[in-house]
């Protein structure tokens, strides 16, 4: 039970008759107390109904509103639950799924057998560029799709120059090991695949120039889902001098060289989400023909000599005088 106590002011008096200092005095008065009641409900906005002793519950009648929803409109239904109070049901969705990437390559390219060694004025490279004539139909029927997403899209100069800024600045940031900044250049697919296997170990990559110029060889457009929900993919040929030279975690040279460059040869598949206002191109991937020579193996073990062996055995037996445990006389 609460009590309060009702303060009055009557205020200031002057003790002058007592012999003391103090001139002004507080004077209170003490009215009474009062008691409140103890009873009182904490929500007093349902009082009315509380003091009903018999509520009439409207209990919902489930055959017959599985009869009204399938015959009745859906904004007849939406103005029988407005009166209700009663949310319209909706479709669910129990999670929403972003797609960023087709995560393989469409239709990947097929490159000719001895691309970039066979001369174009032999038979063999006649015959190579009557067969890129064949399959130009589907890459171009790929580029006008594109186009009609970004108007302003053109293959030469702009992508080209774009793809290659792209394909260098991709390998810089693998060898920096900048996974931050990494996927603003290549798909979640080729992320994976790029950062493989490089955690404990030393990368140097330099680009020295293009043997020839990096041109598209192939273009594809496919759709997810939706119809409407369309992925571009373009393979550009590179054809560049490099260098690159691989150091396990101990400083040991396991692969290549800081000073011989090589010609490398690759065809690099680029991917963008064209109905995406904010996409961008990035890299997608590699297609490795059948007919490209396998990678030299890395140097991770040594072959020792059969003498040497021989020599390690025989210093790691033990002398058998100096074995020898030697009792006291009793």
């Amino acid at each position: 039970m609460f009590r309060s106590v009702h303060i009055v002011y009557t205020g200031f008096n002057k003790f002058q008759h007592l012999n003391c200092n103090v001139q002004n005095v507080l004077t209170i008065g003490c009215v009474g107390q009062t008691r409140c009641r103890s009873n009182k409900h904490y929500k007093p906005e349902f009082k009315k109904l509380r003091s009903q002793k018999v509520l009439k519950v409207d209990l919902p009648d489930y055959e017959k509103d599985k009869m009204d929803y399938e015959d009745n409109s859906p904004e007849k239904l939406r103005t029988r639950y407005k009166e209700k109070g009663i949310q319209p049901t909706r479709s669910w969705i129990e999670r929403s799924t972003f797609i960023n990437n087709t995560g393989s390559i469409i239709e990947p390219y097929v490159p000719p057998e001895g691309d970039g060694k066979i001369s174009p004025i032999s038979s063999a490279g006649a015959k190579q560029k009557l067969e890129l004539l064949k399959r130009k139909k589907e890459t171009w029927q790929a580029i006008r799709k594109i186009r009609q997403n970004e108007e302003e899209f053109e293959l030469y100069p702009e992508f080209i120059t774009k793809a290659q800024d792209i394909y260098l600045k991709a390998h810089t940031t693998m060898v920096n090991k900048d996974k931050k900044n990494l996927l603003q250049y290549v798909t979640e697919k080729a992320y994976v695949e790029m950062l493989h296997n490089i955690e404990s170990k030393t990368l140097r990559w330099s680009f020295i120039k293009s043997i020839e110029p990096p041109r598209v060889v192939h273009a594809r457009v496919t759709d997810i889902i939706t119809q409407d929900n369309l992925f571009a993919q373009l393979t550009v040929r590179f054809h560049t001098k490099q260098t690159l030279s691989v150091f396990d975690r101990f400083g040991r040279l396991i692969f290549g060289s800081d000073v011989i460059a090589k010609d490398v040869l690759e065809y690099v598949v680029f991917e963008k989400h064209i109905v995406n206002q904010y996409g961008m191109w990035r890299i997608h991937g590699k297609i490795i023909p059948d007919w490209m020579p396998p990678k030299e193996p890395a140097l991770i073990t040594n072959l020792l000599n059969v003498e040497e062996e021989t020599v390690t055995a025989i210093e790691a037996q033990p002398d058998e005088a100096k074995s020898k445990i030697i009792l006291p006389d009793a």
